[in-house]
């Protein structure tokens, strides 16, 4: 597509979009987010952009091929799956990591199921933007 308004506003809604589905995946578990609907926000972003821009042009701002997004979220999500093993848990069970605690403080809180979400998200985004990619390099 060739026009100039939808170029510019891309812009704009693609950088919005992609601060909206971050805010969406960190607010998961304890309200209503996580890693599906923010990857599928986040997709939005890239697609508006291909769609806007051109194909070429969102596999360039994207970086990385979408396969390899998808693989990588894949190896998070059974990380954080894996890791409550080495302390004698279930598999997929919640740990917490408190960094930056000190004598008695709570200090900033990592999860496995943080762990967890962001690996979907990562699957999410890259499965969606392939198949879209794919289906738009078709047109």
């Amino acid at each position: 597509m060739k026009s100039l308004i939808l170029r510019v506003a891309t812009r704009y809604l693609a950088a919005l979009l992609l601060i909206f589905s971050l805010y969406l995946l960190l607010r998961g578990h304890n309200e209503p987010g996580g890693g599906f609907i923010g990857g599928l926000v986040g997709a939005t972003a890239f697609v508006l952009h291909a769609i806007a821009c051109g194909t070429a042009e969102a596999r360039a701002a994207l970086r990385v091929q979408p396969q390899t997004i998808a693989v990588t979220g894949l190896a998070v999500a059974l990380v954080a799956g894996l890791v409550p093993a080495f302390s004698g848990d279930a598999f997929l069970t919640g740990e917490w990591l408190f960094l930056f605690a000190e004598d008695g403080g709570k200090g900033i809180p990592l999860s496995t199921p943080l762990m967890f979400d962001t690996g979907v998200y990562l699957v999410v985004l890259g499965a969606i933007l392939t198949l879209v990619l794919a289906m738009e390099e078709e047109i």
